[in-house]
């Protein structure tokens, strides 16, 4: 069965061209993780695509996607991207700014990072940051909807709201929720502000990403203590719009990269055909691929 894992990150040597600063390297990491990596770590664990989300490593200006790309260029078979891109400015600049990133074809959109402060490599956590309603947007919304891409929204749980309201504002956009909106000790899988989930359900134009498992889990693998966020997704959303993505390598010493995508196959509640859509029929369907 294909396998995409459609959440992952790589990142280059800090060389003058493309520097980048120690305050944002994952922790535990201080070295590259390239794309050679990545691919020798899909072999190994039986990946056959992987999406690099881009790191913010680089910042939001013009080269902030050129290590993705360069990565892409050198697997065109095996790699697809999402970018990254300053939001504000001059509305045609943005436009443009969003054509670029996207101007590639295996460029998938997009992503916001919903729930940092919108400050050059933002690491604050912030649960109800609200820049992503801000009508100074509008310029990025109507591009990505002229261009066919997807936007990926990072939120908190307590963002879920907000996205409900991008949704129903934007139509003709697709959404991508990153991570399950990161439970926490916050969160629980049947209480709001969790639950929040189920009226986003309602808008056809949301898809969620089941990934970072690890990162989230009280428990070793298969992480049976988020099951129940698991299980509620596939039952507000079907499966059908349900992507499986591992968040690797920025998984600290919580797993290995098999282990980050293989609990799937533990799940009692999901048939062979969710299986599937988890791990490639949705993000063909999303992504039209």
């Amino acid at each position: 069965m294909r396998l995409v894992d459609t959440h992952t990150h790589t990142w280059g040597p800090n060389t003058a061209e493309l520097p980048w600063p120690e305050t944002v390297l994952p922790p535990g990491w201080d070295g590259p993780y390239t794309a050679h990596d990545l691919i020798a770590d899909m072999d190994a664990a039986g990946v056959e695509e992987s999406v690099m989300v881009t790191t913010p490593m680089y910042g939001r200006g013009i080269r902030a996607n050129e290590y993705t790309m360069r990565a892409i260029e050198a697997y065109p078979d095996r790699l697809w991207g999402v970018g990254l891109m300053d939001f504000y400015g001059d509305p045609d600049d943005v436009r443009s700014s969003l054509r670029r990133v996207v101007g590639h074809d295996r460029m998938l959109g997009v992503r916001m990072h919903a729930c940092l402060d919108y400050e050059w490599h933002s690491t604050e956590l912030n649960r109800t940051a609200d820049w992503v309603l801000d009508d100074e947007l509008a310029p990025v919304w109507e591009e990505a909807a002229e261009q066919g891409t997807a936007v990926f929204v990072f939120p908190k749980a307590q963002q879920l709201p907000m996205v409900a309201t991008l949704a129903e504002r934007h139509p003709d956009v697709q959404l991508v929720v990153d991570h399950m909106a990161f439970p926490d000790e916050t969160t629980d899988p049947d209480e709001a502000p969790w639950t929040e989930f189920e009226a986003l359900a309602d808008h056809d134009n949301v898809a969620v990403k089941v990934s970072s498992l690890p990162r989230s889990s009280e428990q070793s693998w298969p992480y049976e203590d988020l099951w129940g966020y698991v299980r509620n997704l596939a039952d507000w959303f079907g499966t059908d719009r349900l992507m499986l993505g591992s968040d690797y390598p920025w998984m600290d010493d919580w797993a290995d990269y098999e282990a980050c995508l293989s609990w799937v196959e533990e799940t009692p509640f999901l048939s062979a055909r969710d299986h599937s859509d988890l791990a490639h029929r949705t993000f063909e369907r999303v992504h039209g691929e």
